[in-house]
């Protein structure tokens, strides 16, 4: 039975985010659960972000605040926020993000009527550059299952998908047992990490819109500069996918069955060859755009004949 003394940790990785900061953090503070702690970790900002969040420090004892004095890596930043948490439950929060006040509550309520439980979603509003906002709903309860590779098998459908309708790397989780699995500074890391999750135990789903993100749509190659991985990752990043995921279901002490490994393996094949099909039909459209292009005629420049 979960209460109001149940400590709840909020983490917030944050690099040069002077500028949006204060929005995530109110909306932190305000939820209406009774036990909240928010766990800033500034990975060697640049511009004001320390001395907004020293002064937010001072002004609320919730907040706890840590500086690292030279850049540790996006990932890195991100577990050391849920290594310095004492919450019983955690989440990762972006720097522009915010939540509903009765996110964590809600949360709990879900983590409470089923112990099982290692994660809770809710439904997110994505607002987009252009200032439109978008969101989706989730219908399956197929992450509820006791069998883990029925979850596992229904992460990768969702990744394959649609983007905006669960998103596990921004869910409520039992933070013990979330922060023990490995991670691995990659491309598309969030995706793998999202199958161990799924492998490592059932989630909820909250059909409600809880949380709002800002959604960026970068290049992976912005997104491998960020992460500071080599930039040849950026042409083989599904396949390191999938073989990281394979290395996964191989090497992981998961309690699967010989033939839960198999029907696993089986998925991630389905999902990587999708995948490839996807990637080969986008390649054969640009090349019949540029083939098209090359066989027109070219227009005349003004003022000149044609042909000359």
């Amino acid at each position: 039975m979960l209460d109001s003394d149940t400590l709840v940790s909020i983490g917030l990785p944050v690099r040069n985010g002077a500028a949006r900061l204060e929005g995530v953090v109110r909306s932190v503070l305000a939820q209406d659960h009774g036990d909240i702690e928010l766990v800033i970790c500034d990975n060697a900002s640049t511009d004001g972000t320390e001395e907004i969040c020293r002064e937010l420090a001072r002004s609320d004892g919730r907040i706890v605040y840590r500086r690292h004095p030279e850049n540790i890596g996006l990932l890195n930043n991100f577990r050391y926020a849920g290594d310095l948490a004492r919450g019983t439950f955690f989440r990762w929060i972006g720097d522009d993000d915010r939540l509903e006040p009765g996110y964590v509550s809600r949360s709990l309520q879900a983590f409470a009527e089923d112990e099982r439980l290692i994660l809770v979603t809710t439904q997110m509003s994505y607002t987009n550059p252009d200032g439109t906002v978008q969101t989706s709903v989730y219908q399956s309860t197929a992450l509820l299952s006791g069998d883990p590779v029925d979850r596992f098998a229904e992460m990768l459908r969702v990744l394959n998908e649609n983007h905006l309708m669960i998103d596990p790397l921004y869910g409520l989780m039992r933070r013990a047992p979330v922060m023990s699995i490995p991670r691995r500074n990659m491309l598309r890391e969030d995706e793998v990490f999202a199958t161990k999750l799924a492998l490592a135990g059932p989630w909820a789903h909250v059909p409600e819109v809880l949380a709002h993100r800002h959604w960026k749509h970068e290049h992976i190659t912005t997104v491998g500069h960020r992460l500071g991985v080599p930039s040849w990752q950026a042409h083989f990043s599904s396949t390191l996918q999938y073989l990281e995921i394979l290395r996964w279901l191989r090497d992981a002490d998961l309690g699967l069955t010989e033939d839960q490994r198999r029907r696993a393996r089986a998925a991630a094949h389905r999902m990587y060859a999708r995948r490839q099909r996807r990637t080969a039909s986008r390649r054969g459209r640009k090349l019949v755009r540029l083939a098209t292009g090359m066989l027109l005629p070219r227009r005349p420049s003004k003022g000149s004949p044609a042909g000359s």
